[in-house]
């Protein structure tokens, strides 16, 4: 079964991230949106198959990557997410939620052995 397919973002948080945001389009050229940057991309084995991965900044005191501490979270783009849910319980992976579904694809939450959240999204190609 295929697992990860790629990365589907990065996020961190900032204690300032409207600041950081700027400092990044300034001096990086990174198109910064309120959301972040999309990096748009195509798949090298089917071309016609379009992607995006995601850069973000998040406030310092975000909510969203917790039960971890850290600063940053990954999110990586996966094929089948139930299914790779249930093999994660089986091996014993500390799930953060479950499985949520929206338009734009589906998400849960993880943390690896040293507490680094990661975010599995199935998107909607």
């Amino acid at each position: 079964m295929k697992k990860v397919t790629g990365l589907g973002g990065i996020f961190f948080k900032c204690s300032d991230a409207a600041a950081m945001n700027d400092w990044y389009a300034k001096n990086l050229g990174i198109p910064v949106s309120e959301y972040g940057a999309m990096f748009n991309w195509r798949d090298a084995d089917d071309p016609e198959k379009k992607g995006a991965t995601i850069w973000s900044t998040f406030p310092a005191d975000t909510k969203y990557f917790e039960p971890s501490t850290k600063g940053f979270m990954i999110n990586y783009r996966v094929e089948n997410l139930e299914k790779l849910v249930e093999e994660l319980k089986q091996n014993g992976v500390t799930m953060v939620d479950e499985i949520k579904t929206y338009d734009y694809g589906k998400f849960v939450h993880i943390l690896d052995p040293e507490g680094n959240a990661i975010e599995l999204w199935e998107p909607v190609d």
